[in-house]
């Protein structure tokens, strides 16, 4: 099976409800730049491997700045899937890496994988797929914590996957960020707030180890 491409305005995800079901994987792809996103959304789905089902990768096109977390949650509410993951606009996907995700997430009880970006070596999920039926346990009908919008939802996930041991890595699973501004760029200051003010209460009481949650505050 394969990868297929589907591209909507993210005022149009709704209505779009019965265009986002599959039995395999969704991958979500929220961009603001065009040139980018095309770019990335053919090597990803040129190089995305033999699938065990049919899957889908959404590219929502972001043209009012909703912000990253607000297009997942929102693919994710009025999507049925399997699997539902994230990824940028500038990602920059290796062979077989979907086939190489599903694989691994298959083998044990994993919630949900973390790619190799090249950058955290399986600490963060940067970009990640998730096992729905998981997610739906930690925020219910959000993927990430809605209060976010374009920082820290990741690491929040991560550090709550860690804790319950169902976070998965897969070295060969490769979908690099290329961000050449990266080292510079400023993460967002309310999300950077949010995020502290949640650790101090354990992520909404769902980790306790405070290494855990030392690890990216």
């Amino acid at each position: 099976m394969a990868l297929q491409p589907l591209w909507l305005e993210a005022e149009a995800i709704a209505s779009a409800a019965h265009r986002l079901r599959t039995a395999g994987a969704l991958m979500v792809l929220p961009y603001t730049d065009l040139e980018q996103a095309r770019r990335s959304v053919d090597m990803a789905v040129q190089r995305a491997g033999l699938l065990p089902a049919e899957g889908l990768l959404v590219a929502v096109h972001d043209a009012k700045r909703r912000g990253f977390v607000s297009v997942v949650n929102a693919v994710y509410a009025h999507s049925h899937s399997t699997w539902l993951g994230y990824m940028a606009q500038d990602a920059f996907a290796g062979r077989g890496w979907l086939q190489l995700a599903l694989a691994a997430l298959a083998q044990g009880q994993g919630g949900l994988l973390a790619f190799n970006d090249g950058k955290w070596g399986g600490a963060l999920a940067a970009f990640g797929l998730a096992r729905r039926d998981w997610v739906a346990q930690v925020y219910g009908d959000s993927f990430f914590f809605p209060g976010y919008r374009s920082h820290f939802a990741d690491v929040e996930l991560t550090l709550i996957a860690q804790a319950q041991d169902r976070l998965v890595y897969e070295p060969q699973s490769v979908l690099v960020e290329v961000d050449w501004n990266k080292e510079r760029s400023a993460v967002s200051p309310d999300d950077r707030r949010l995020f502290r003010a949640r650790v101090r209460q354990g992520l909404g009481g769902r980790v306790l180890d405070q290494q855990l949650l030392a690890m990216f505050a």
